[in-house]
């Protein structure tokens, strides 16, 4: 069904789209805005915060969660034995939560970019938003992406979706 090339030319899309985002992102402009720092390696938890910026991040022994808002708003969430990410810039909201085994990660790049992942089987993900997208990861069902760039790969239910618009 799938010959090789397909599958090269997949894999290269899907790196990439987040490339390009990563690059728009760093020079898109951006003004002065306050920049927050929430990890978490273990247990334990991490809060803080002004009208510009908040993170928040939660994680239990055995355990790791960070979250980054960059002048925007993200939390994190790690239950036993997994890992959450969540990086928010530029007034992008991102949540991140983590089961056992699990490993999501929510970045959301620019104004109205809200993204939500969250890991319940084993296995990792990844859900990119840029501005006005929305971006989900439920790990039971396949990821949604709405309104502008967005990108999400799923290796808990293998599953993926991708809006460039």
């Amino acid at each position: 069904m799938f010959d090789s090339r397909t599958r090269i030319r997949a894999f290269a899309l899907a790196a990439a789209f987040p490339a390009a985002l990563a690059v728009w992102s760093a020079t898109a402009p951006q003004a002065a805005a306050t920049n927050t720092a929430c990890p978490v390696p273990g247990a334990g938890a991490a809060a803080t915060g002004d009208a510009d910026a908040s993170c928040s991040a939660t994680s239990v022994d055995g355990s790791a969660a960070a979250a980054y808002g960059l002048g925007a708003d993200a939390s994190a969430d790690a239950g036993p034995t997994s890992l959450a990410l969540a990086i928010a810039s530029n007034g992008g909201t991102a949540a991140s939560a983590s089961s056992p085994l699990s490993g999501p990660a929510a970045i959301a790049v620019g104004p109205g970019a809200t993204v939500t992942a969250t890991g319940v089987r084993p296995g990792l993900s990844l859900a990119i938003a840029g501005p006005g997208a929305t971006v989900t990861v439920t790990g039971t069902s396949a990821p949604t992406c709405t309104g502008g760039l967005g990108f999400a790969g799923d290796f808990q239910t293998l599953q993926g979706c991708a809006s460039v618009r």
